[in-house]
């Protein structure tokens, strides 16, 4: 059977690092347990405003400003499986930002709802309930399987028609598809045992399993989750369920929730809207509206007609149905398209009118009030596209009124439109090559040649392409062949927007408008002269979770009127000016989302969810249930003490209390009435609390979701906002990032490069698992978690764990120096420590955490290890490790808390944990004398090695050097304290080049001059040593020919350093003047302020 691996759970994983020796990871993840029970049990994550004896202020504002907060969350996980590496990246973001948040001060709140509505769970729940009555109760009858049944195509095969739509590159249903062909064998992969799989053919089951493990894992990850505040959507939580529907009430009371029919992805088999967590396949698939041209058939091929014979009635009329997204080329038509292998079914629409396209295209016309009965699509005939070709038709609009040919047209897709084209060779360059390409091989295809080549008219004027954009474009990018797919895909791009966006009308009754303007009007008279029809499909393939193909269908339901003019403003105002988006293309993806998305479905008939409020037959829609649940995170904890509302909260009030009236006064400040509060049975001091506690966490300063939500949820999230909540109150900023691969690879379970958030956490433990998350990426492109990054962390974690543990025994001990902090590199450290802190403080501000790792952790420990093997001689100052452990602990806190609570509450045996604690403070303001000094020594260091190699190159060269560095040998370093005058040219050339604002050089100036002077061997170097230098001084210093540091007395003082590193045994310092310059080595004479030159020679033993 094929699905017996892919049940297996640790198959999911093959793929992923074997680790061997996990004894070090063992201890990290002892810790780890020891600290999350301690978190756990002093609350430390719980957040609540001030108290009253704290602050007695009730407005938000004025708590705020006295009380920073912060307040974040993630897009609620699904409870329909365990959390996997994806999602522990989406909640890393917020994790850090709140573990960051809390160290500058703020009440940093972070809930985790669990997401349970919609179809998903009921018809999951529905198969294993079929299954178990068709199986038996453990599936002990299932029969042998195919081992090679297909996947159904997945929505991002489908090109995309319209240009001018936003769509999300790819869906998380088909990046996830699993082959297996029965429900309760994905409860296997899962890790559900097979005794166990029959309870969740109860829906209910499911949304008491899945969220407690969700718990468990985010635990085991360290999360600083407020775990008081959650709860599960849908009625099984009766305060949620009267949340939402307050929430859908004041929605249609404002007008935004309206009736009416309209387009919808649908499913037949389920008899209902087919919505995106409804979907197993399609997730972002919208309807795609097509004008239908009819073209009606004046004579029949002999073909044809033997085919039709005694099946249509005396007087027919005919008409093949093209779909269309371009009615005002319609004046271009030169021929009509069919596949010659397409079978097309002859659909009867009256009892004298019959329609000629697809199965597919009938099925969903269907059920847009198109045939006399809906879902019904009756067929008289089937008649092969082959059987089409040759037949004279009337195109609506054509110049060619006489009429057209139905010409073969091999890319013809039966699984897209009606299986019917349009031809405008003019506008479209796939019809351009196709009539090129069959009048050239007319013989071959069957057909008269002239039936191709019938005149092309220009229809539209374009500033690029003129007024044949098909053959310009044909022609620029050398298409020779219909089946040149990528060119004829841009190319149809190019003329697209090109059209639409800057072309001019050329002909018709609307000749000389824009054709943004001209396309509605031309559709509108197509459809008055009832020569075409309004039709829609999905847009790509969408496959309900019951199996369903779904249709379009134009269906009487309540929908949310998003794209209404006033409130779209509203949302394209906060976009554009007030939220934080992280990245431009968020920002991008919102603006192009907000500029087609219109009316959405906010009510179906099957799933789990809450009844719509007026019309309790229909459940809210699980998009439209979770656009605002963050204020109820405000208040959750005061309603209800678990997840399902069965226990009270702090206020003891009960779900029915809980009225719309209530929620008004918590949410929009509306006053409840003495009647109404009498009436209510809560006391007044608890809605107080309540109000209190949403004004001072609202407004929502980060949500933190994967880029594919743009599409939907998360601009749904900003429009309610907007309908709900008064400015002050919408949201802060929304960060969206990409896709998460593993070990730079898409994950997949088929490929066995997979990890479950508890897999993860297991295998590297939670630290190092948590850096290995910081590491992969900050950016809204697809971010890459290394499984070899999170097992080297391990080693780091543990050997930097053992080191601190050294050094505290040491200093201890007194064994470690104390005193004056005088000598040259503990200055230079402690230095070095401020410009790494306050770089780190940086990165966390701006969310960079690959660069806060990079500077609070990795380059920390590199000036440790400098520092460390600088004073090997004199050894590290007592004070300065101490403090470097400390500021390690405290720059690592929020990304890895629990290696940081070991090292502040166990090793310096601080009495209160650290996640109290602030960012560290700098000991001292930073020096640029010592960060000069510090960069010198680098680079000297690194020259010297490069002279030394030079001296060796030329001897193995035989070219005379006498020097070995095998013998005893002697290092001179030739300083000198004054420039060349040769350079002052170039210094003002440099600083006529200098931008003082974007403290930059503009390199297109100032090269070309160089180049003038003809110096440029001798004047590059020094030019570039200018340039680096003015990236980390003030540049008046670099400017007045100044070091920031004593060249001479930085060198003294590292001499005994530098004669460590070389093996030499003397190391002389030689100040170059000009009373001495000719008694010195030539090499002397390129010593310039900063940057020496060295020789070494060998000398006596």
């Amino acid at each position: 059977m094929a699905s017996v691996d892919a049940t297996d759970p640790s198959n999911a994983s093959k793929a992923t690092l074997k680790l061997e020796n996990t004894e070090k990871r063992d201890t990290l993840i002892a810790i780890e347990k020891k600290y999350q029970a301690q978190w756990a049990e002093q609350r430390i994550f719980e957040t609540d405003p001030p108290t009253l004896e704290e602050d007695p202020a009730y407005d938000g504002e004025t708590l705020r400003k006295n009380h920073p907060k912060f307040f974040g969350c993630m897009a609620y996980p699904y409870m329909n499986g365990n959390l996997h590496a994806g999602h522990s990246f989406s909640l890393s973001k917020i994790e850090f930002q709140t573990g960051y948040a809390r160290m500058t001060g703020k009440r940093a709140l972070f809930p985790l709802g669990f997401h349970c509505t919609g179809m998903p769970i009921k018809a999951c729940a529905d198969k294993l309930t079929r299954e178990v009555e068709l199986f038996g109760e453990n599936f002990e009858n299932v029969p042998a399987e195919d081992d090679d049944e297909p996947a159904p195509p997945t929505s991002a095969a489908a090109p995309k028609d319209d240009v001018t739509k936003f769509a999300a590159k790819k869906g998380k249903a088909a990046a996830k598809a699993v082959k297996l062909r029965y429900q309760f064998q994905i409860m296997l992969a899962l890790g559900i045992p097979r005794e166990e799989i029959h309870k969740f053919a109860d829906s209910s089951h499911w949304l008491t399993y899945f969220p407690p493990i969700c718990r468990r894992d985010c635990t085991a990850l360290g999360l600083r989750i407020d775990w008081r505040r959650s709860f599960i959507t849908t009625d099984a939580n009766p305060y949620y369920d009267a949340f939402v529907r307050w929430q859908m009430n004041r929605l249609k009371e404002l007008g935004k929730i309206k009736f009416g029919e309209r387009y919808t992805i649908y499913s037949p088999k389920d008899g209902q809207p087919c919505m995106d967590h409804d979907r197993s396949d399609g997730e972002g698939v919208g309807p795609q509206e097509y004008t239908a041209i009819k073209i009606k058939v004046l004579e029949w091929t002999e073909e044809g007609k033997k085919t039709l014979e005694g099946k249509l009635p005396e007087g027919a009329e005919v008409h093949l149905v093209a779909a269309t997204l371009r009615p005002e080329t319609m004046y271009g038509q030169t021929c009509c398209f069919v596949g010659p292998k397409i079978s097309y079914g002859v659909y009867q629409v009256s009892p004298t009118e019959f329609y000629v396209c697809t199965e597919r295209a009938a099925r969903n016309m269907a059920f847009q009030g198109i045939f006399p009965e809906r879902g019904v699509y009756k067929s008289v005939a089937t008649v092969l596209g082959s059987a089409l070709v040759g037949s004279l038709v009337y195109a609506p609009l054509s110049v060619h009124t006489v009429g057209v040919r139905v010409l073969p047209m091999e890319t013809v897709l039966a699984t897209k439109g009606t299986g019917v084209v349009t031809s405008v060779p003019s506008d479209s360059p796939d019809d351009y090559a196709t009539v090129t390409d069959l009048a050239k091989k007319a013989d071959y295809y069957g057909i008269k040649k002239e039936w191709a080549e019938l005149e092309i008219v220009p229809i539209i004027n374009t500033p690029s392409y003129g007024n044949l954009t098909a053959e310009f474009l044909v022609k620029k990018l050398k298409i020779n062949s219909p089946k040149d797919a990528k060119p004829l895909a841009e190319a149809k791009e190019l003329a697209y927007k090109e059209g639409f966006y800057q072309g001019t009308m050329l002909i018709g009754e609307f000749k000389g408008e824009k054709v943004e303007a001209a396309k509605p009007k031309v559709r509108e008279i197509l459809l008055k002269k009832k020569e075409a029809f309004v039709y829609s499909e999905p847009e790509g393939h969408v496959l309900s979770r019951s199996g369903d193909t779904c249709v379009v269908a134009l269906c009487d339901q309540w929908y949310l009127d998003y794209g209404e003019a006033t409130w779209r403003k509203q949302a394209e105002g906060l976009v554009g000016e007030k939220l934080k988006t992280y990245h431009e293309e968020t920002k991008h993806g919102f603006q192009a989302n907000l500029a087609w998305l219109n009316q959405w479905a906010c009510a179906r008939s099957y799933g789990l969810g809450s009844k719509l409020p007026w019309d309790p037959q229909f459940l809210v829609e699980s998009l439209s249930d979770s656009t605002i649940y963050m204020a109820y995170y405000t208040i959750a904890h005061y309603l209800h003490s678990s997840i399902d509302g069965k226990a009270l909260g702090l206020a003891g009030i009960t779900a029915e209390q809980m009225t719309d009236e209530v929620f008004d006064y918590i949410f929009t400040r509306r006053e409840l009435s003495a009647d109404a509060l009498t009436s209510t049975g809560i006391k007044e001091e608890w809605l107080k609390k309540m109000r209190r506690e949403f004004e001072y966490f609202y407004p929502l300063d980060v949500r933190v979701s994967g880029k594919d939500l743009i599409q939907n949820h998360l601009t749904f999230f900003l429009y309610i906002h907007i309908a709900l909540f008064p400015p002050q109150h919408w949201p802060q900023g929304v960060r969206a990032n990409g896709h998460l691969m593993l070990n730079g690879e898409k994950m997949s379970k088929h490929t066995g490069n997979f990890l479950t958030l508890e897999e993860t956490v297991k295998k590297f433990g939670a630290d190092a698992a948590r850096i290995a998350l910081s590491d992969a990426g900050d950016g809204v492109e697809d971010a890459n978690f290394e499984e070899k990054v999170a097992s080297t962390s391990v080693l780091r974690l543990y050997t930097l764990k053992e080191w601190c543990e050294d050094m505290v025994k040491a200093a201890e001990a007194g064994k470690l120096r104390s005193g004056p902090k005088d000598n040259f590199w503990d200055k230079v450290f402690e230095n070095e420590m401020n410009e790494l802190t306050q770089a780190t403080r940086e990165n966390y501000e701006g969310t960079s955490y690959k660069l806060a790792l990079k500077t609070g952790f990795y380059d920390f420990q590199s000036a440790r290890d400098t520092y460390r093997e600088a004073t090997v001689a004199i050894g590290m100052h007592k004070d300065l490790v101490l403090d470097f452990i400390k500021r390690q602990a405290l720059m690592i806190n929020p990304i890895a808390p629990h290696w940081a609570e070991y090292i502040w509450q166990d090793l310096l045996k601080q009495p209160t944990t650290i996640q109290n604690e602030l960012f560290p403070k700098l000991s001292a303001p930073i020096s640029l004398e010592l960060t000069a000094a510090r960069n010198y020594v680098h680079a000297i260091s690194t020259n010297i090695t490069s002279t030394e190699a030079a001296q060796m190159k030329k001897k193995a060269k035989g070219k005379g050097t006498a020097y070995d560095p095998q013998q005893p040998k002697k290092l001179t370093i030739f300083v000198a304290l004054t420039y060349p005058a040769w350079q002052d040219k170039y210094i003002d050339l440099v600083r006529e080049a200098f931008d003082e604002v974007k403290l930059s050089v503009n390199d297109k100036e100032l090269n070309p001059k160089i180049q003038k002077l003809g110096e440029m061997k001798k004047a590059m170097p020094f030019v570039q040593t200018l340039k680096r230098r003015l990236q980390s001084e003030p540049y008046a210093t670099v400017f007045d020919r100044k070091l920031v540091f004593d060249e001479v007395n930085t060198l003294e003082q590292v001499l005994p350093t530098l004669k460590k590193n070389t093996g030499c045994k003397e190391v002389i310092i030689t100040v170059v003047s000009e009373e001495n310059k000719a008694s010195l080595s030539q090499i002397a004479e390129n010593a310039e302020p900063g940057n020496p030159r060295f020789e070494f020679e060998n000398i006596a033993a």
